[in-house]
């Protein structure tokens, strides 16, 4: 912690990930896909260079002038061997968003090392598990003496509803020891500080719901033993936050829930209407106490080894993310900010926080929106309104940063961004409620929210716009398939037909969630919520942003089928493709097709609300079918 230089600890070909120190610091668990033959390679590949460093070495000492073979041919040693580039598919999860195709070759396991006490040090790491099977989430016994991890021993678990297995390993070899199955997806897993119970989040898994709010968790480490389940009482979402696009929700690394000293409690984010704080849970009766408080998101949290403190990262509509100390012995006292990095930045420009709108819905539901204004903010004035729409679909938007908000706002327009049922943080009932109804009564929610802001009289009703991603794109369609009254819109990584997509998104729908049966079963209903089906109502000018490795919401079961059925109806629309970008284009991809992203969105709400031209879209027309189907 003095600094000084750092020296590489593990030189794997596949790398190492998720290092966890060992009690007595003498020793790291990790995670790598590494395979013994990769290992093989590399111990080929080096000796081949240096062989062929000793031969130039020699060579040169005999003739310094004279260029050796190596200089433009590589050695026989160091011609890579031929791998079939053909894959050959057997489960009906291939590929993964942001990942690409499965490996089945490159595993991931444990693997452990004795920690170097210098950079001369030389140590090997050790592979300690092997099979079919991934393992993750690895932590060590109080005493050091045995390593934990979490695995799932099925090969194709989208047939089954989710369970966790607790294995361990000790880290000197051997065969590892089943120790408890949990019959839940857990994740955040923490070791209590008497070594003898596990902290947890998890949703149940019965009855098969679209959404199932997380719970908070406890569980003896010992076979047999039942989960416990502490905030049963507590209608939130435990170990969630909220959507913005200023980290990147996928990358790795994770929080887990953090015990008192005295095992007696547990430290962990909830996400409450819109907010995302930390929250502190006792054992024995749930009692919920906040550790944070207000219109903010704790996005990352770590502690101090007594649980007393803890350095959190909060984020707020007009600040993207700083670190704060919390000390849990000074109630009452708010965070104290330790960083500054964006003060220099944000102090060039005019970020404004947004207002919250509370509305009621067509069944009397209550709905939470917020509505972004541009910094010169005139009520007297007419301004154009972009309706934003979230995916998920159980996800919710709330008090974070949002460059997306703020850059739509600079240019001029009033955003609104609400939480239609569906969204998370307000609920289980209100979550789950769209099961099998999506999209449906959420566009009303969305519709309803439109109208609120209407009301206020400084929105141009002639100059509506609609914009969403991901569910948010779907809901996109919906809504210029069953209305006209918006003049643009664009549909990001969107659907256009569920069947389409059911066939090939990165996860299955196996499990009766999200439909009730497969569309070869059913396909009315498919048919009936697919956007695609109302293709010949739209008369919105429509973008299509899409990721062309988007495997989530793939571009031929989206913005690829708009696209065409538009352009056949001869109606405005134009298609932007990303090359490379996965679903996570507008959080973590490349930082220039971010920006690019943000252009041509607004660039297209510009031309059709602000009445600026484009050039770039000169070439969008519209006009009748001249194409007549044969009789």
């Amino acid at each position: 912690m003095t600094g000084g230089e750092s020296w590489k600890v593990t030189d794997l070909p596949k790398g190492a990930s998720s290092p966890v120190w060992s009690p007595d610091s003498k020793m790291i668990a990790f995670i790598s896909t590494t395979s013994p033959e990769d290992l093989a390679k590399q111990k080929k590949e080096q000796k081949s260079k240096a062989a062929d460093k000793d031969n130039k070495d020699d060579k040169k000492e005999d003739n310094p002038s004279e260029k050796t073979s190596g200089d433009k041919e590589p050695s026989k040693s160091a011609e890579s061997e031929h791998e079939s580039d053909v894959r050959v598919i057997t489960r009906a999860v291939y590929r993964f968003n942001g990942a690409g195709y499965a490996d089945t070759k490159h595993l991931q396991h444990i693997w452990v090392i004795t920690a170097p006490q210098s950079s001369e040090q030389t140590v090997q790491p050790r592979q300690l598990t092997t099979g079919q099977f991934e393992e993750a989430s690895p932590f060590w016994s109080k005493d050091g003496g045995q390593i934990y991890f979490t695995t799932t021993r099925v090969l194709e678990p989208y047939y089954e509803l989710p369970h966790t297995d607790i294995y361990s390993v000790a880290p000197t070899g051997g065969e590892p020891a089943k120790v408890l199955t949990v019959n839940m997806g857990i994740r955040e897993i923490s070791l209590s500080p008497d070594g003898k119970r596990l902290g947890f989040c998890a949703s149940v898994n019965e009855p098969v719901q679209s959404y199932t709010e997380p719970d908070l968790w406890v569980v003896g480490l010992a076979a047999g033993a039942k989960p416990r389940n502490l905030t049963a009482n507590y209608d939130f979402d435990m170990c969630s936050g909220l959507l913005g696009d200023q980290g990147t929700p996928r990358a790795g690394g994770s929080d887990q829930v953090i015990w008192s000293a005295d095992g007696n409690s547990l430290v962990t984010v909830t996400a409450r209407q819109g907010k995302a704080n930390l929250v502190q849970v006792d054992v024995s009766s749930g009692k919920l106490t906040e550790i944070t408080s207000g219109n903010q998101a704790v996005e990352r949290y770590r502690a101090t080894k007594d649980g007393s403190k803890f350095v959190v990262l909060i984020s707020t509509p007009t600040s993207m993310a700083d670190l704060f100390v919390v000390d849990k012995g000074k109630a009452g006292s708010p965070p104290v900010r330790i960083t500054h990095i964006n003060d220099k930045l944000f102090s060039q420009l005019n970020l404004t926080p947004p207002e919250e709108l509370w509305y009621t819905s067509f069944d009397g539901k209550r709905i939470e929106a917020w509505v972004q204004k541009p910094p010169d903010f005139n009520p007297s004035k007419k301004y154009p309104l972009i309706l934003n729409i979230h995916g998920g679909p159980h996800t919710a938007y709330g008090y974070t940063f949002d460059h997306e908000f703020q850059w739509m706002a600079a240019k001029g327009y009033v955003v609104l961004y609400p939480n239609p049922r569906g969204s998370t943080s307000y609920g289980q009932e209100f979550g789950n409620i769209i099961q099998y109804h999506y999209p449906g009564d959420d566009f009303r929610d969305l519709m309803l929210g439109v109208d609120e802001v209407l009301k206020a009289g400084y929105i141009d009703p002639k100059k509506l716009g609609v914009t969403g991603g991901s569910g948010g794109g779907l809901l996109t369609n919906w809504v210029v398939g069953h209305t006209d009254r918006f003049a643009a819109a664009v549909a990001q990584r969107d659907i256009a037909s569920w069947a389409a997509w059911w066939y090939s998104a990165d996860f299955t729908l196996f499990q009766p969630s999200w439909f009730k049966a497969p569309p070869f079963q059913d396909p009315q209903d498919y048919v009936a919520r697919s956007p695609l089906t109302y293709i010949q109502n739209v008369k919105t000018p429509l973008m299509l942003v899409l990721g062309e490795a988007d495997y989530r919401t793939p571009p031929e079961a989206g913005g690829e089928e708009m696209f065409r059925a538009l352009k056949f109806l001869k109606r405005p629309t134009v298609m932007v493709r990303f090359p490379g970008e996965s679903h996570e284009l507008s959080r973590s991809g490349q930082p220039r097709h971010r920006i690019e992203r943000l252009q041509h969105i607004v660039g297209w709400f510009d031309k059709y609300l602000m009445g600026i031209h484009k050039p770039e879209y000169d070439e969008v027309t519209g006009g009748e079918i001249s194409v007549k189907p044969a009789e």
